[in-house]
């Protein structure tokens, strides 16, 4: 197999696996990369006519539904041994995490799943699919949730941030692009991952109550047992870390990637967004750093703008005064609430259709900026990639 390129890599996996696991397989491949709710009928479907001895794998996010599919309909003389990329279709695979599981596989097979994929040039880690699923929870399912809930408090006061001083600048960017790029994507990507992954439940669960919590505390004017909360927070996720190293992102390339024009002076902002990330991760007991290895580039972004705001003692301070003495901004933090109250909704209830009206509905709002968005993103991704790989 002659391959050159990762694009060529891609396209020869799948024509090894159309080769290889007969028309079944083909269209299973399909579907476990669109759309992870709908695996379960196809499986169903497809299973029995699955070539004998083949190698059957899903590329899914979610690997709890895609697993109990396999064991419960393809035959038992199948060898099962699943992946999946860590990073988005527009990310280079190069050096990016490869989750590869073997699940239920000879030691032949799995090598011969391992010889195919490095063609892509990541970087493969072995999981099993337990380990997968809660990993996934922890970096990508409460992460989402978070952009979820910025885009949609910015729908519901109908505000293109990118137009509004308060949201240009620093790591303002950071949430703005980062929104638009997961708003641009199709719903069903986030959707799969948050609802029927087994332990993103209690994750998204605890970011909106931590949300919650905090916005009280801010209402009532609660600083000092405001202030303790965050600090125990920032204890617990940040340190035990060695802080000799440079933060992984800088000013100068926070301020870099912008959809709007900077103000001279910056507007008051308390980041009720990221102060609930620490304190969720800190409440679940989560140290973020642990999860590199199989970290996304969304995921190594996000800790950067939590890491830039707890490692700089004055901005923390400052964010905690205004949290509890500025108002201004209130109705933003009140969309906020209830946006990630709603998406935590939609998760409780395993509830996709309200989850797909909830996105389309916000996607829409935001769609005349999706190209820009995707352009400036897709240059903030890279950035971060070359600081993270030094």
């Amino acid at each position: 197999m002659d391959i050159s390129s990762p694009e060529q890599a891609i396209i020869s996996y799948t024509t090894w696996k159309q080769h290889r696991l007969a028309t079944s397989l083909q269209s299973m491949v399909h579907v476990c990369r669109d759309d992870v709710s709908m695996l379960l009928c196809h499986v169903t479907d497809m299973g029995l006519a699955t070539k004998q001895n083949a190698i059957v794998g899903g590329q899914t996010s979610c690997k709890a539904p895609e697993i109990e599919a396999f064991e419960k309909y393809l035959p038992e003389d199948v060898d099962i041994v699943c992946c999946h990329s860590l990073h988005g279709p527009h990310v280079d695979p190069r050096g990016q995490p490869l989750v590869i599981i073997k699940h239920r596989a000879s030691q032949e097979s799995f090598n011969k799943v391992e010889h195919v994929l490095s063609c892509l040039n990541s970087k493969h880690v072995h999981l099993s699919a337990a380990q997968h699923d809660r990993i996934t929870a922890d970096t990508q399912a409460v992460t989402h949730a978070a952009f979820l809930s910025m885009g949609k408090a910015w729908h519901a006061n109908a505000q293109f941030p990118w137009e509004i001083a308060r949201y240009v600048g620093g790591i303002e960017n950071v949430k703005i692009n980062l929104t638009l790029r997961i708003y641009s994507q199709k719903w069903h990507v986030y959707a799969g991952l948050a609802i029927l992954n087994p332990y993103a439940k209690e994750q998204i669960r605890q970011y909106a109550q931590s949300v919650t919590e905090l916005y009280k505390l801010m209402l009532g004017g609660h600083k000092d047992e405001f202030a303790q909360r965050i600090r125990k927070a920032g204890a617990a996720v940040f340190g035990t870390r060695s802080w000799d190293g440079e933060l992984l992102l800088q000013d100068e390339v926070l301020d870099r990637f912008s959809l709007g024009k900077k103000p001279e002076t910056p507007l008051p902002n308390n980041h009720l967004s990221l102060l609930a990330m620490v304190d969720c991760w800190s409440q679940l007991g989560i140290v973020p750093y642990d999860h590199m290895i199989c970290s996304t580039p969304l995921f190594r972004l996000w800790i950067g703008v939590t890491e830039y705001l707890f490692r700089k003692p004055a901005l923390l301070e400052d964010v905690i005064r205004i949290a509890i003495e500025d108002d201004t901004f209130r109705s933003d933090d009140l969309e906020f609430t209830f946006a990630a109250r709603g998406w935590s909704d939609c998760v409780t209830f395993g509830d996709f259709e309200s989850w797909k009206d909830r996105f389309v509905s916000t996607q829409k709002f935001f769609e005349p900026r999706f190209a820009d968005a995707t352009k400036v993103g897709n240059e903030m991704m890279k950035t971060i990639l070359e600081n993270t790989r030094k």
